[in-house]
């Protein structure tokens, strides 16, 4: 009888000046975790993210970080050296995630697997996965390490020089994926059932929340975005199908919190999202749902904010960007004059208040003026949502990138760090200083607002 071969799967650390766990999981590295177990395949799961990992317990130094509402909260951090090229940053760099004595205990208990297969999420969070796949190399030399997520993807050049991975994965067709693993002279996966296997939060000896995605891609072609690129065709799961993965969670594991991490939630949701939601209110599931990725505000009409409202939305962010209605159409083109209003309103109507309500304003685009991001601020204020500055990320493959890298006084094709937003990238040194009075702004308005 042939013997199960056992793949490690591995999200890395968050090197940065911040991090927080807004709902985060390695979505993609869990789902192709599903995938592989239901081709014959043993999965291990190593997430240095996780906070509720069993032998953080065993580790006096690692006291419980804060956590807050709905299963947010804080990660365990560790102080570190700045790298070279963000020295001139006045912030403190730090290693988020468990200790680096908790992993190698951890990759200590497991013989010889098959393969690693390593995730990346940021461009610029890439030291984390160096130092992963650093360690495996010093403690299991002879395993092949399969390296995927955004940044192998992205910066696949970058990442197949400098990583040390065995083998770069460009692609995220599951299809691919397997065809690699064959080629580490391991046996020739079964065929999946038809069923669709979900990602693999089983694994996790404790869990807040789970992440769900009802579909992939997106519509619209934002010039600051790549999903485009990451995920070029727009498709959608069956709704009942997510309404029983919800279901399944909420059941076995006991979940009440959701975020959805869909790039384009509300868009054709008579077909889609209503019908989830509809099964929701039909089984008086007591769940609760958040929207970090944003929702498009030209799709809240009236009837869909008392939905959302009903079915148990809790936290709402909306994709504002910005009120320069010619900014908008040379970036996004998908809000008009009047939309935003019109959708905040809809929520306020429906029973959400202000502080349910963010609206993502954008930061540092190139040939952005200071004034326009502060005017953005007073309009959210003004119309009744609250402020959420999202400072902007160059990334390769993205419309707007070969401006990023004109505009900008970093090397940007040459060092990933270089796009990590705390930079202001594409701003000048005098507008970087003046992004410090808007922070104190967006800070003021929510304290104002927060007040009974």
């Amino acid at each position: 009888m042939q013997k199960t071969q056992t793949l490690v799967l591995i999200n890395p650390w968050i090197y940065d000046f911040a991090a927080y766990d807004l709902w985060s999981k390695p979505l993609g590295l869990l789902s192709l975790a599903g995938y592989l177990r239901e081709c014959g395949f043993a999965i291990k799961l190593i997430d240095c993210m996780d906070i509720h990992h069993p032998a953080l317990g065993d580790n006096p130094n690692c006291k419980p970080p804060v956590r807050r509402k709905f299963g947010t909260g804080k990660f365990f951090r560790e102080k570190l050296p700045t790298p070279q090229p963000l020295r001139n940053t006045d912030r403190s760099y730090s290693r988020y995630g468990m200790p680096l004595s908790l992993f190698r205990k951890i990759l200590s208990t497991i013989s010889e697997p098959a393969c690693f297969l390593v995730t990346s999420l940021m461009t610029y969070w890439y030291p984390g996965v160096f130092e992963v796949i650093r360690i495996l190399r010093e403690t299991h030399p002879r395993v092949p390490i399969l390296l995927g997520g955004i940044y192998a993807r992205l910066c696949t050049q970058h990442a197949q020089e400098y990583s040390g991975a065995t083998t770069v994965i460009n692609e995220a067709n599951l299809a691919s994926i397997t065809a690699i693993l064959a080629q580490q002279d391991l046996p020739s996966p079964y065929k999946p059932s038809g069923f669709h296997p979900y990602p693999v939060f089983d694994l996790y000896n404790s869990i807040d929340y789970i992440c769900l995605m009802t579909s992939s891609g997106c519509p619209y072609r934002c010039r600051y975005c790549a999903s485009h690129f990451l995920s070029p065709a727009v498709t959608r799961r069956d709704p009942d199908q997510v309404f029983e993965e919800l279901l399944y969670w909420h059941r076995t594991l006991g979940i009440r919190d959701f975020a959805f991490y869909d790039d384009a939630l509300l868009v054709s949701s008579k077909t889609h999202i209503r019908l989830i939601l509809e099964k929701v209110l039909k089984e008086n599931l007591p769940v609760r749902f958040h929207t970090p990725n944003a929702l498009h505000v030209r799709e809240i009409t009236g009837d869909i904010a008392r939905l959302l409202k009903r079915a148990g939305f809790r936290t709402i962010r909306l994709g504002y960007e910005t009120s320069d209605t010619s900014l908008h159409q040379r970036l996004d083109n998908k809000v008009s004059p009047g939309d935003f209003e019109q959708a905040v309103e809809n929520l306020r109507t429906a029973g959400f208040s202000r502080q349910d309500i963010g609206a993502y304003i954008l930061a540092g685009l190139p040939g952005q003026t200071v004034g326009s991001v502060a005017q953005t601020i007073e309009n959210v204020a003004r119309i009744g949502a609250t402020p959420y500055l999202a400072e902007y990320s160059p990334i390769p493959h993205s419309d707007l990138w070969e401006a990023a890298v004109s505009s900008s006084e970093y090397d940007l094709e040459a060092e990933p760090l270089y796009h990590n937003n705390t930079l202001l990238p594409c701003w000048s040194p005098e507008k970087r200083d003046a992004f410090g009075q808007l922070k104190k702004r967006v800070i003021e308005i929510r304290r104002t607002h927060a007040k009974p």
